[in-house]
């Protein structure tokens, strides 16, 4: 039996370590000897970038709690008008990448901006020394945009273990008098905070791997550091360091998220049909949790879209070009490739593990999605020092045989950009068309073999039917987060290459704002697709 699945074994295991080789690459690079560079930053400046860090990943967490916690609670709880537009809308701001609504808030409250000469007018202040205003560009600004546009995890998970929480014991509290603060608190708070700390740990990982908004607001990171000691002193060793520190506090987040929650053992029934035992909201309460949710969909979706509407509708002569047009291109021709190449990969991996069914066959499937975790800079060092390697080796053998010299064909062209998003997205549709084969009754699996299909014949002939939808999901996933990605972009992108997120990021950071809203739009439109799908499954489920 098991020389059968060799077929399915052999690239199963080789896939899983082909993506898994960025983050080795990296350990293996870090733990070389230390340079001068990287001495000078531990001696200089990596306190400084350690601890603002730190201070970003603490302030958007508790902020994304403060924005999220309460509009999960309304909206699983509580009877307001327009509920039904809210739940989805609040979803939204996820769409919005977080340097977009950097620069668009920056804009608006530098002291060039409209809020700050609006003051200024109606005060009659004339300098800086006539008032005080906070900073945007500041560590705590950068918290708040980032929050901004990552409560929708708190809100999402917390929803969803709200809505799922026993009525029984909702209603044995309100038996005994518990008030809707005292329910909150003693009740649904503790029972949702499994999922609160899932959700807790996308925010932080989120956080630690963002370049554009913090490199707008000039907040260093550890991660402008990886983009600044590869591009600016052109290091890899260094970068590659810094790299696997990081990549240790990721390590640490997840472990500690899932040791807290180790002995925890949850069996709830979710809200009956017929159950609703919902708070209906009356006066002032109603009115001021209506204030809250819509005020968080107005200041994180709805005001920074319609702003990019104005420019792109009064710039869209200058921003229609042959140039906007190319790199949309280049986006669709990465983002399709690697859509492809990840369901190939998720399809193998997961086939095997349904062929064989033995425990060790979750190995590759975990190995394939450990990429997910990673920092999209990271992750670009860690693809780029493997890619570079291959080079070398590739022109040494090329210039032995008398063939000439092929120059950086894996680490100097669209090969580069393709591996890192299959390396980072496969995750995605691994866990979609792992749900998909779930579905499938093992009885068709048994009357294919008594039919004498072979394990390939049995996968385009019965499974491969079966899950056409998971597989266009999942390639539909991945080609929207492809689109998305600036981190791993930037990095790897080769010369007069670029795709719309980096147009964006480039037309942002020399503050031509205008002639990026269109590719914005475009980008923000696309991040609606999944949203609408996440939220017609809640729908579905409750």
């Amino acid at each position: 039996m098991k020389e059968k699945y060799l077929c399915w074994r052999t690239s199963s295991w080789g896939l899983s370590l082909l993506l898994v080789l960025p983050v080795l690459a990296v350990f293996y690079t870090a733990i070389g000897e230390t340079d001068e560079v990287f001495s000078h930053l531990m001696s200089t400046v990596m306190t400084t970038y350690t601890a603002n860090t730190f201070g970003l990943v603490v302030g958007t967490l508790l902020l994304s709690v403060l924005f999220g916690l309460p509009a999960a609670w309304i909206m699983a709880m509580c009877r307001i008008p327009g509920e039904k537009v809210l739940q989805w809308a609040l979803v939204l701001p996820l769409a919005m990448p977080g340097y977009i609504i950097g620069y668009i808030y920056t804009d608006w409250f530098d002291y060039a901006g409209p809020v700050q000469i609006f003051l200024r007018d109606i005060f009659g202040w004339q300098t800086t020394h006539d008032y005080w205003f906070p900073n945007i560009r500041s560590l705590g600004g950068a918290c708040v945009v980032l929050a901004l546009v990552l409560y929708p995890y708190i809100y999402l998970l917390a929803r969803a273990a709200f809505m799922e929480q026993s009525t029984s014991l909702l209603q044995s509290a309100r038996l005994l008098r518990c008030s809707p603060w005292s329910s909150f608190r003693r009740i649904s708070l503790p029972l949702a905070r499994p999922s609160i700390a899932v959700g807790l740990s996308l925010v932080a990982m989120e956080t630690l791997g963002d370049f554009g908004t913090v490199s707008y607001f000039a907040v260093n990171t550890l991660t402008t550091a990886v983009y600044d000691t590869w591009l600016g002193y052109s290091n890899l060793n260094a970068a590659a360091k810094i790299s696997a520190i990081m990549l240790l506090v990721i390590f640490l987040l997840i472990s500690t998220e899932r040791f807290s929650r180790r002995k925890q053992k949850l069996f709830q029934q979710g809200f009956e049909q017929s159950d609703d035992i919902r708070y209906t909201l009356q006066g002032g309460k109603k009115w001021l949790a209506m204030l809250w949710c819509w005020g968080l969909v107005a200041v994180a979706f709805l005001m920074p879209l319609m702003q990019l509407g104005y420019y792109a509708w009064h710039y869209f002569a200058e921003s229609w070009t042959s140039q906007f047009q190319q790199y949309s291109f280049n986006s669709l021709k990465v983002s399709v490739i690697t859509a492809m190449v990840a369901v190939l990969v998720a399809l193998v991996v997961n086939f095997y593990r349904r062929l064989d069914g033995h425990r060790s066959t979750v190995v590759p499937l975990r190995l394939s999605s450990l990429g997910y975790a990673v920092p999209g800079t990271v992750l670009a060092i860690g693809v780029m020092i493997p890619l570079t390697r291959a080079d070398h080796l590739l022109n040494d053998f090329t210039i032995n045989y008398g063939l000439g010299r092929p120059g950086l064909v894996f680490s100097g062209t669209m090969f580069a950009l393709v591996f890192a998003f299959v390396v980072r997205f496969s995750a995605v549709a691994i866990g979609s068309i792992e749900s998909s084969l779930a579905k499938i009754s093992p009885s068709l699996d048994m009357a294919s073999k008594t039919m004498g299909y072979a394990s390939f014949q049995m996968l385009r002939r019965v499974h491969l039917p079966l899950i056409r939808r998971g597989c266009l999901i999942a390639g539909l996933l991945v080609f929207i987060e492809s689109m998305k990605e600036l981190n791993a972009a930037l990095l790897l992108r080769p010369f007069n290459f670029e795709t719309l997120a980096t147009y964006v990021f480039n037309f942002a950071s020399d503050e031509q704002l205008e002639l990026a809203a269109l590719p914005a739009i475009l980008l923000v439109m696309v991040g609606l697709i999944p949203l609408v799908m996440v939220n017609r499954s809640l729908e579905q489920k409750h």
